[in-house]
């Protein structure tokens, strides 16, 4: 059937149906839904406080990222109940915040933040990668290059530089690093013959930031406050190496895992309220989250990495995944910010840990 016309051969539309379709009637925004707003700059000057707390109001992850510096400063401030205490919590407990990051975080300039945070004692519990522990090491005994992502791999394996990103490490910082970590296995092995220690991952670590006498280091400090640090992929890394070829130079040391699963767990289990703060993927985020499936889940959780979960991968994993399986609780405080941590982790600590502590 053909089409009606008009005289001047335009379609016939019926316009009001049109107009009723784009204009559908709507019901009002629910009552305190806040209204999308950002920082306006109009003053000469610019007020970095307000321009970060307008983040919340900003829409997409600025929203997120806003959450997440309102659940980190939760975790800081947060106190038992009344019912708490009554049932034998004592009044001045705490949160007990795990921070987790992988490796790159450490190899980039995250590292003084990650350092300022431990320095401060503000957090209580750390899980890292085998590069999380080593370059921390390293750097104290060499430094890392600002480089570029479009470095010619081949021309850099023949000059002996190693890429990370856009970042250039010299591989005469792993001979230093050998050179600095075989006497401390050799310490370890020693121990384990004539005392009977059986080290694991995170007393092996606590022992390097002991030695490593240099406060740029993360190590150095959690050693000094006593903050276990966690990597149960050690051997992940040139710290592998190292024990590789110490166990043939000096064989029979032994470094037990199963000594830091139950540590971690009971630090999760005995937590008054805990809060999971973590940087990246993989496995820091998963062994944090599954640590805290001992108690029936976290209070509060931040994730930042830029991972999706169209594959199915648990660090692409939303928090809503973590409360399927009692890793967060389902009433519990949750955000995910997509984004680098490069850019984003500094800020939120400035608007959290950093903010808390000058007041």
């Amino acid at each position: 059937m053909a089409p009606v016309v008009t005289a001047d051969g335009e379609p016939d539309v019926d316009v009001q149906l049109a107009a009723e379709t784009v204009l559908h009637g709507s019901e009002h925004l629910p009552k305190g839904t806040p209204h999308v707003r950002g920082y306006s700059f109009s003053d000469p000057s610019v007020d970095y406080d307000a321009l970060l707390s307008s983040y919340l109001t900003s829409g997409f992850q600025a929203t997120h990222f806003g959450t997440a510096v309102n659940i980190v400063n939760d975790m800081i401030k947060w106190k038992p109940s009344a019912e708490q205490i009554e049932s034998g919590m004592k009044p001045d407990a705490k949160c007990r915040i795990f921070l987790g990051y992988t490796s790159n975080m450490i190899s980039s300039g995250i590292r003084e933040t990650l350092n300022f945070l431990v320095r401060n004692r503000c957090v209580d519990v750390i899980v890292t990668t085998a590069g999380g522990i080593e370059e921390d090491l390293i750097k104290c005994l060499g430094p890392t290059g600002v480089g570029s992502f479009r470095l010619d791999g081949k021309d850099l394996r023949k000059r002996g530089i190693n890429r990370i990103g856009n970042l250039i490490v010299p591989n005469e910082n792993y001979c230093k690093f050998e050179d600095w970590i075989m006497p401390l296995l050799d310490q370890a092995l020693v121990e384990q013959k004539q005392k009977g220690v059986i080290w694991s991952p995170s007393s092996l670590i606590k022992l390097f930031g002991q030695h490593m006498q240099n406060e740029q280091s993360v190590l150095y400090w959690a050693a000094k406050n006593d903050i276990p640090v966690f990597c149960p992929a050690l051997t992940d890394g040139s710290i592998g190496d190292m024990l590789f070829f110490h166990s043939f130079k000096n064989p029979g040391l032994i470094v037990d895992i199963v000594q830091d699963i139950r540590h971690i767990n009971k630090l999760s289990i005995s937590a008054p309220a805990s809060g999971m703060l973590i940087v990246g993927g993989g496995l820091v985020k998963h062994h944090i989250a599954n640590s805290n499936l001992m108690r029936n889940g976290a209070e509060f959780s931040v994730y930042i990495n830029t991972a999706h979960e169209f594959d199915g991968s648990d660090a692409g994993a939303a928090p809503d995944e973590a409360v399927s399986w009692g890793k967060i609780r389902a009433d519990g405080k949750k955000v995910k910010v997509c984004a680098d941590a490069t850019l984003v982790f500094p800020l939120l600590v400035a608007q959290t840990f950093a903010k808390n502590k000058r007041a």
